[in-house]
């Protein structure tokens, strides 16, 4: 049963070991079948090197385990709810990524500051509000996944794949749990950059609005002209 995409979560998810976004059992990735309605995702607390296709767990898009023999990740609440929002997507990865969770912690979004960032995002990647007192003490995982739908309110998922969850670490998305995983790694090195850029000079301001469309929609959107036909 959906063994492709139980192959390709597995895959995205050593991607993010590969790429020293994740030490331990951090982090998790995930993938949905529009056409089956079923999430495909980590299983809890499982190491990285001894994960198999066949330990990734099937839920439907309410969290309801369909098929697998492991607890699902503990973050699958806020999974199922970003695909149930936002219909353009097919993959989630959340990461304790050194420098993204820094600006998490830190309740900082991440500026525009140059067009490498502007080349991905067509603004700051955002950030959500802190969770309130019951919100954590109550279906946390869950309101984790409504605290990032509020703050995406009014933004597209795929000008906008990810944002960082107040005091906890970023969530990235994309068409594929393989194009999510990428993201993972982009929002990774421009934390990075970003943090280097204000220590550099405390005082920098966003790039200018035009230097940022022009990198972003030379990318993106129907006058897109970067790359093959």
């Amino acid at each position: 049963m959906l063994d492709g995409l139980r192959a390709e979560v597995l895959e995205a998810n050593l991607e993010l070991v590969r790429r020293g976004l994740v030490v331990a059992t951090f982090g998790n990735a995930s993938a949905v079948s529009r056409q089956d309605g079923l999430c495909v995702i980590k299983p809890s607390g499982v190491p990285y090197d001894r994960m198999t296709a066949a330990d990734m767990v099937i839920t439907d898009l309410d969290g309801k385990i369909v098929k697998g023999s492991l607890k699902p990740s503990s973050d699958l609440a806020t999974h199922v709810a970003l695909y149930r929002a936002f219909p353009s997507i097919g993959g989630v990865v959340h990461t304790h990524s050194r420098h993204a969770t820094a600006w998490a912690q830190s309740r900082r979004e991440i500026p525009c500051f140059g067009t490498t960032h502007a080349d991905y995002f067509h603004g700051p990647i955002p950030l959500t509000e802190p969770l309130a007192h019951g919100e954590i003490e109550s279906e946390y995982e869950a309101n984790t996944g409504v605290a990032i739908i509020r703050r995406m309110r009014g933004l597209d998922p795929m000008d906008c794949p990810a944002c960082l969850v107040a005091g906890h670490a970023p969530f990235c998305w994309g068409k594929s749990v393989t194009d999510a995983a990428h993201m993972a790694v982009i929002v990774e090195e421009i934390a990075a950059m970003a943090w280097m850029t204000v220590t550099i000079n405390p005082a920098i301001r966003p790039i200018a609005e035009v230097l940022r469309d022009k990198h972003h929609f030379r990318k993106h959107g129907p006058k897109a002209y970067y790359g093959q036909s």
